[in-house]
């Protein structure tokens, strides 16, 4: 799977300059020592077994065929069961230990239960984004090489239709929407999920010992899942992740973030992201949890407010959304007075956030003030969004507009961001309780190293490297040094305490033709604190200035159109209209007031468009994809220069 020479420093016995990092890695070491997933959820479900673990909105209806307001829900044991149900199915049709099994299906029980199903069979899960077109699934089938696909419905079968026509390795697909077999040719290929449950709890009943044989054959040291990186340019890499990397992690990123009490949690980026699966899988099958699962995520802010979730991770452009909400609620208060206490309650907030961070202390008085600003404001703010029971909030996959994390700052909830990538089983560093510091993402986690090198770029280590790409041995040499080292892509700063700051990507660096070293995202977030801007990219590559394009957002700029009485909801049509571009000429001139010389925005061209991951502008955690941009957009950028 991977590459027998890749490199094989052990992060656990190389030299490093902190030995308190070692001594933490011995005993997280210590305390997971032969734990695989199955183990540790075994554990779970002895402990937790009759409470909820997964609720989803999948298939629910009213008896008049409407859909109901209510979640189906399964508990920890019949989670493991139908996991147990899947393994045997598995075992069954003779996928062996070490097989991939594919699934491309939205957050839904059935995506959790295949999983864990395959993983309890020895076999290697992969999550597959939904986005991909059949050509990058082609790459991923042929490459990966599936002994068993599980397809979410008729959308699925066709971006995999030209893969399983070419496949030699697939022998069953597994279709969890059965309507959309009709037409399929016949024979054993296709089935519906509530066959292969049928097939495994026969198998398994008759078959007991060979499945606990398939789980107790399992060692630490072999392959959870691998995950393809969705990419910006070029066939994705598929990230190998083992039990152990994945113990590790969980433990670790626990110490940080300090949980207390009962974990509810709403799952809704792909399970193809590292994040949402550490978040959404691994923690809660470890540490047990009630995760709602929502397959899209449009559905996310009203989920919020009926979840009441205590602990939620959203990407920054999720975090920029719902303060836009609040921004222009708040604007569109027509009590000043009322208004007016609002935003003196928000300073507190944001005065006792900022009094929270490592170097500060928060005096008796400011607390008191907090606590009366709380009680009165604050926390009816937080209720109307579904946050007021929130005691852990994350942001991490992109940078965090510091803007962005002072506004909530000023609802007295503290950000805490996060850095890390799938080649390092997510998080490296982390803010948390105690330990943390508005503009960084956080110290290092217990057991891991963190440093810059010459030119910038951060390097990590510890027991979350992954062993490699499967089958592209070139790409893992050049990820993970001879001393065990991931080489990230990312620029940083380390301060004084330990803190990092992350820059930029490497390969997104700007050098001007005048050989200025630019980063465009702290560019592109000043533009984005806009409320009109949707989203921009920073362009300047070898030209001797920097200019952006921009989208509007698709929510906010109708809005304001309304207001204004433009008398068109059109984002083509706004994105030509003089006031809007007046506005977008003013988020333009607010940003470049804050920026150096060389980094001002000297031309932009507000764009007729919105940008998606359909759009591919956008991956599928929505993140920017700037290559696309600088294609598709190659004639815009270029007349901006003349």
């Amino acid at each position: 799977m991977t590459d027998p020479a890749a490199p094989t420093a052990d992060p656990t016995t190389s030299s490093s300059t902190d030995p308190a990092v070692l001594q933490a890695r011995r005993e997280i070491e210590q305390q997971i020592a032969g734990l695989t997933l199955p183990a540790a959820l075994a554990r779970t479900v002895e402990e937790m077994g009759d409470s909820p673990a997964y609720s989803d909105k999948v298939g629910i209806v009213e008896p008049g065929g409407a859909h109901a307001p209510g979640w189906r829900t399964v508990s920890w044991r019949e989670l493991h069961g139908q996991a147990l149900d899947v393994a045997a199915a598995l075992v069954a049709l003779g996928v062996a230990p070490g097989d991939t099994v594919a699934i491309m299906a939205g957050n839904r029980i059935e995506h959790v239960v295949a999983d864990l199903g395959a993983v309890h069979a020895g076999a290697v899960p992969m999550s597959v984004y939904l986005t991909l077109a059949p050509d990058q699934v082609s790459f991923v089938a042929g490459h990966s090489e599936p002994s068993v696909v599980v397809l979410e419905g008729a959308d699925q079968l066709t971006r995999w239709g030209p893969a399983l026509d070419a496949s030699g390795s697939v022998r069953r697909v597994v279709v969890l929407d059965e309507s959309a077999l009709d037409g399929l040719p016949e024979g054993e290929r296709y089935v519906g999920w509530s066959q292969l449950l049928a097939e495994g709890a026969a198998y398994r009943a008759a078959h007991a010992d060979e499945v606990r044989a398939r789980i107790d054959a399992i060692e630490p040291d072999q392959a959870v899942t691998i995950l393809y990186t969705s990419g910006t340019t070029g066939n994705p890499k598929g990230v190998v992740l083992t039990h152990h990397n994945v113990m590790f992690e969980a433990e670790c990123s626990l110490r940080t973030s300090r949980p207390e009490g009962e974990n509810i949690f709403i799952s809704y980026l792909p399970f193809a992201h590292i994040a949402e699966r550490i978040l959404g899988m691994y923690v809660p099958q470890v540490k047990g949890a009630h995760v709602h699962l929502i397959a899209d995520p449009a559905l996310l802010l009203a989920t919020l407010g009926e979840v009441r979730p205590t602990r939620f991770f959203g990407v920054p452009r999720v975090w920029e959304k719902i303060r836009t909400g609040v921004s222009a609620k708040l604007a569109a208060e027509p009590d000043e007075q009322r208004r007016a206490g609002i935003e003196q309650a928000m300073a507190v907030g944001l005065e006792w956030v900022e009094s929270t961070q490592v170097g500060h202390s928060t005096s008796p008085e400011l607390q008191a003030r907090f606590e009366a600003a709380d009680a009165q404001v604050l926390g009816l703010l937080r209720a109307l969004l579904g946050l007021d029971r929130c005691e852990w909030a994350a942001s991490a996959a992109a940078p965090m507009p510091l803007e962005v994390a002072r506004f909530f700052g000023g609802l007295g909830m503290a950000i805490y961001d996060v850095y890390g990538m799938t080649e390092t089983t997510a998080a490296v560093t982390a803010c948390g309780p105690g330990s943390f510091r508005m503009g960084t993402v956080g110290r290092a986690l217990a057991g891991i190293e963190i440093r810059i090198a010459e030119d910038g770029e951060i390097l990590a280590r510890g027991p979350v490297t992954t062993p490699g790409y499967h089958q592209q041995e070139d790409a893992t040499r050049a990820l993970v040094d001879a001393d065990g080292w991931v080489h990230t892509g990312d620029i940083g700063v380390l301060d004084e305490d330990g803190f990092l700051t992350v820059v930029d990507r490497k390969k997104e660096m700007i050098i001007t033709s005048s050989g200025k070293n630019i980063a465009p995202s702290n560019i592109e977030n000043l533009l984005k604190e806009s409320p009109i801007v949707g989203h921009a990219l920073v362009f300047g590559e070898g030209r001797p200035y920097v200019v952006a394009v921009l989208t509007l957002d698709a929510e906010v700029a109708p809005v304001v159109a309304e207001r204004l009485g433009l008398g068109t909801a059109d984002l083509a049509e706004l994105a030509q209209h003089p006031a809007i571009l007046a506005m977008a000429q003013q988020a333009v001139d607010a940003a470049n007031s804050r920026l150096s010389r060389p980094e001002q925005v000297k031309a932009f061209e507000l764009l007729p468009v919105e940008w998606s991951p359909e759009s591919e502008e956008l991956t599928p955690t929505l993140k920017l994809k700037r290559r696309v941009v600088h294609t598709k957009y190659a004639d815009v950028l270029d007349s901006l220069y003349t």
